[in-house]
């Protein structure tokens, strides 16, 4: 049975048929997908995607996201996005709450594309 829950990235679309072909496997074309696939891994808590869909350079060894407070996810927005042959921008607002507070990341991502591959490289707080 196909998995018709709404994607967590805010994309309207089914899960499946959105940000669960990435988790599955597939690559992202542009790096706004990786960073909605991104956004839907961490609120999956899938930390094999976060940290293979993450540049090596920049990449932590472990995430240990089921040993921090938990997060609830509320959304996404995202706000603008650059592309520049194998550089790119994506800045996006991601809404939770954390121990009932809600908090917000506003951030301007930075992402390369290796060898016909998307990777997140890292990202400045906007305040």
């Amino acid at each position: 049975m196909k998995n018709t829950s709404v994607c967590p990235c805010g994309s309207n679309q089914g899960y499946t048929d959105c940000c669960g072909l990435f988790h599955a496997g597939s690559l992202p074309e542009t790096a706004e997908q990786l960073m909605r696939s991104r956004y839907s891994a961490f609120v999956r808590n899938d930390e094999a995607y976060l940290l293979a869909s993450w540049h090596p350079d920049t990449r932590p060894t472990v995430l240990n996201l089921s040993e921090e407070n938990p997060v609830k996810w509320i959304g996404l927005k995202v706000i603008s996005h650059t592309n520049e042959d194998e550089k790119a921008t994506v800045e996006f607002i991601a809404r939770f709450k954390i121990n009932g507070k809600a908090e917000k990341i506003h951030e301007l991502s930075r992402f390369v594309k290796e060898q016909g591959r998307w990777f997140y490289v890292d990202g400045d707080n906007i305040a």
